[in-house]
């Protein structure tokens, strides 16, 4: 009898958030499989599930999860922040992440962004220094495309230059040099209002703050006293944002800078893989056949501008957001995601 067959189905239980897009039908074959909210996802209701597939919502830690099944988690997201790693690891629960998953879909979301900064100030790329906090799988796009566009770039990534040395500099230095700076980190203790007054104090007076990666990165209200130009993604707080914060920043967005076809279908691809190598399924090289993956481009500024307001309408989606800041979560859940198109 094949491993995959009725044996195996009835030994494994797979509790999936129902907003993950693309992969209804795709694990049924090998597993019982329910779908849920993330509102309803519980520990009543998973105690006798063996996985979780899950996404920001979802706080896993011992409060959900003690007295459950549970031996593996896959987030179909970049973040680990709603998950307790720590306590997760000693109880013996595997968790993966979709790291990179959607780092071109955050990397069109920042062009249109210094598209509106750049074409609205009448000036060129040139004429900006882009300090980029965090150059990881996002990062590293936005500092490829911004020298490639003729910004002058300075990074800052303390852990990969504790690994790696090289050229990168403290955060302090790039407040002071830099015209814009655009925040790229995960969310964890260290990184806990990362932007803060103390920063804040240290930039030129007219340097503008980009934030597309955790809520929580940067001081939100200390941004909003300050008198910086601020365009947000992320917010803390979620979904409950803080409207004053909402209604001063010059372009927002519902956490969906990494919304794209693309970036959701690698993301979801990526939690069948990590499943099906942790329980042997025959689902490690599974994608959506439904999505193009995306083919890099070394697509130039002018041919950039352009095109992107035609994949990432930034200044209709924050027009709104400001007028209905209510749908900010039902608004995500259902958004329509967006072509990569470099």
């Amino acid at each position: 009898m094949n491993f995959y067959s009725k044996t195996h189905l009835s030994t494994m239980k797979v509790a999936i958030d129902s907003d993950i897009p693309y992969i209804r039908g795709i694990v049924e074959p090998y597993a019982e499989v329910v779908y849920m909210r993330d509102d309803d996802i519980t520990t009543e209701r998973i105690r006798d599930c063996d996985a979780l597939l899950v996404r920001t919502r979802t706080r896993c830690n011992e409060a959900l999860l003690k007295g459950t099944k549970v031996r593996f988690i896959a987030t179909a997201t970049i973040g680990l922040d709603h998950i307790d790693q720590v306590w997760c690891k000693a109880n013996g629960i595997t968790v993966c992440n979709a790291r990179g998953c959607n780092a071109r879909g955050v990397l069109q979301w920042v062009s249109a962004v210094l598209k509106h900064i750049v074409l609205g100030d009448g000036k060129r790329p040139e004429d900006y220094t882009i300090g980029i906090v965090g150059v990881g799988s996002v990062g590293s796009l936005v500092e490829e495309y911004s020298r490639r566009w003729g910004f002058r770039v300075l990074r800052c990534d303390p852990p990969r230059k504790e690994r790696e040395g090289g050229d990168f500099r403290t955060l302090e230095e790039l407040a002071e040099r830099c015209d814009i700076l655009t925040f790229h980190t995960p969310l964890d203790a260290t990184t806990r209002h990362l932007l803060n007054n103390d920063i804040i104090a240290r930039l030129k007076p007219e340097a503008i703050i980009i934030n597309a990666s955790r809520g929580g990165v940067v001081d939100n209200r200390a941004v909003f006293h300050s008198s910086h130009r601020y365009f947000f993604d992320v917010w803390e707080s979620e979904p409950n944002i803080d409207r004053e914060v909402l209604a001063r920043a010059e372009l927002a967005t519902n956490h969906i800078a990494g919304y794209s076809k693309q970036g959701k279908a690698n993301a979801t691809a990526m939690s069948v893989n990590s499943l099906a190598r942790h329980f042997d399924l025959p689902l490690k090289d599974w994608y959506p056949k439904e999505v193009t993956p995306t083919t890099p481009l070394a697509i130039s500024w002018e041919e950039m501008c352009a095109r992107i307001d035609r994949y990432c309408a930034i200044s209709e989606e924050s027009q709104r957001l400001k007028a209905n800041p209510e749908i900010f979560e039902t608004w995500r859940n259902s958004y329509s995601f967006r072509e990569e198109f470099f």
